[in-house]
């Protein structure tokens, strides 16, 4: 019996050793007889996710101080990456609606074919109203508390053709995510959907339900869900659709209500998402959940969004990094973020494509899995908006002349979404100058990415090193590049 069990921890540890091999086999990386290709997009140009080189690797020595380098160290591996997306919210579904047939397939491309667009793979839509619908409105007649009135003939007028459109350009696969903004009135502390309010006791069985009942109806239309958010923006007292959920009452109808319902309904493997609100405060959410075993176990990871900036600060990225490093078996996903304050005039204002490559450059470097945008398609407006809450997305289509307006952003986004590519790893990356940022991914195929963004107001020549290798690229003024090799 004891030779038995010898030669079966024998076998045991030899395909331990094997699949190990195997795994670092998969991830080993060279630049032998590798050629870079640059695509770049730069602000007083004209490139626009262009390819604008291609470049060979030649041997590196030790970098001066007054060199600019990139350094890539592909021994050293991080988190998977899940995707890139946005929303596809009320509005953008009918302002798409809006649009002639080769417009709405020029929009749907754009984002969601990998070779005429930006291959977005992930997207979130929201369960019934946010401030980006036409009106409140949920799935129930009000006061059903019994959920036998529960039906989804709002979304399919204008939500579903276009999620089913994005889905198909796709390649039939997308990463969907559902997110609620608010109870039905009947269910909250205020009576209305509006204006925060909480979660009456009483319902928090019901609302369980609500979710359960969400998802089973759109997967009964042929679109799989992958995960849910608890509760879109769970501190914020908003005009519109909002629900107060301090940390501890999200833990205790987690723990109680929604992980155990999801489970009884067979809907155990969605996965969910807590807190769904911005950098300033996640970390305390993090210890009062994450903290709880019977909580944290219906819990998949964080997501956050970036308006922590309303304050007056900046973007708190080290948030990001320690709650990662405090609760490292817990996934770090990007849910929203926007340019607020719509104005026509800054269609093309050039920062604002930088927000996104700052914010998505420091995230993945801090352990995000997924980045998701805020809404794919909005008006010349920046509605739909029942509250006047008007927004920048980073396509607009003037629905007077039907013309549809690409904004930095778009391409800022594109430079992540259309080369790293869901399952690749995040690489080890250093820049020796802080007028650069940069952060690269290994795809599952072999190609390296290395997206380099140049802050400043000059033209900079650095240096990509990776091991003894290296090669020199330029970076235009206020420009972003994503080398693939």
């Amino acid at each position: 019996m004891k030779k038995i069990t010898t030669i079966a921890l024998l076998a045991v540890t030899f395909l331990a050793f094997s699949q190990q091999k195997n795994k670092t086999k998969l991830l080993s990386f060279s630049t032998k007889d590798k050629t870079v290709t640059v695509y770049t997009t730069a602000e007083n140009t004209k490139l626009r996710l262009t390819q604008t080189d291609k470049l060979g690797f030649g041997t590196s020595k030790q970098p001066l101080e007054t060199e600019i380098s990139v350094f890539v160290e592909p021994k050293k591996t991080f988190q998977t990456f899940m995707g890139i997306g946005g929303a596809i919210t009320d509005a953008s579904a009918e302002v798409f609606a809006k649009l002639t047939k080769d417009k709405q397939q020029e929009l749907i491309n754009a984002y969601y074919d990998k070779e005429k667009g930006i291959g977005y793979s992930l997207l979130r839509t929201t369960i019934h109203s946010s401030d980006f619908s036409s009106g409140s409105y949920t799935y129930i007649e009000e006061g059903d508390k019994n959920l036998k009135t529960f039906n989804i003939d709002h979304d399919r007028q204008y939500r579903i053709p276009m999620l089913k459109e994005a889905i198909k350009t796709a390649g039939g696969k997308l990463l969907l995510y559902v997110s609620p903004w608010s109870p039905p009135a009947f269910m909250k502390s205020n009576g209305s959907m509006l204006k925060g309010g909480t979660l009456l006791p009483e319902y928090y069985q019901t609302w369980a339900n609500y979710y359960t009942k969400f998802i089973k109806a759109y997967e009964k239309e042929g679109m799989p869900i992958w995960g849910l958010t608890v509760q879109n923006e769970p501190m914020a007292t908003q005009t519109w659709e909002s629900c107060v959920f301090t940390a501890e009452a999200e833990r205790d109808f987690l723990k109680k209500f929604l992980g155990p319902t999801m489970k009884k309904e067979g809907l155990g493997d969605k996965k969910i998402v807590v807190w769904d609100h911005n950098r300033d405060l996640m970390n305390q959410r993090a210890n009062v959940i994450f903290s709880d075993p019977e909580a944290s176990k219906y819990a998949w990871g964080m997501g956050f969004h970036w308006y922590e900036t309303w304050a007056g600060g900046t973007q708190m990225f080290d948030n990001v990094r320690k709650v990662h490093e405090a609760y490292p078996s817990k996934n770090l996903l990007f849910t929203e973020g926007c340019i607020e304050k719509f104005d026509t005039k800054k269609y093309q204002f050039w920062a604002n494509g930088e927000r996104y490559g700052i914010s998505m450059i420091n995230d993945f470097n801090n352990g995000t899995v997924g980045w998701t945008d805020w809404n794919i398609l909005l008006d010349q407006n920046g509605g739909p908006n029942h509250v006047g809450n008007f927004c920048f997305a980073p396509i607009h289509a003037d629905t007077n002349s039907g013309e549809l307006i690409y904004t930095p952003s778009y391409y800022y986004i594109g430079h992540f979404s259309k080369f790293i590519r869901p399952d690749a790893k995040r690489v080890s990356t250093a820049v020796s100058r802080s007028s650069l940022l940069s952060t690269s991914f290994l795809n599952t195929d072999g190609k390296m990415v290395t997206v380099v963004m140049n802050q400043s107001d000059k033209e900079v020549t650095y240096n990509l090193i990776i091991a003894s290798e290296k090669t020199v690229v330029v970076i235009p003024a206020h420009g972003i590049q994503s080398l693939v090799y």
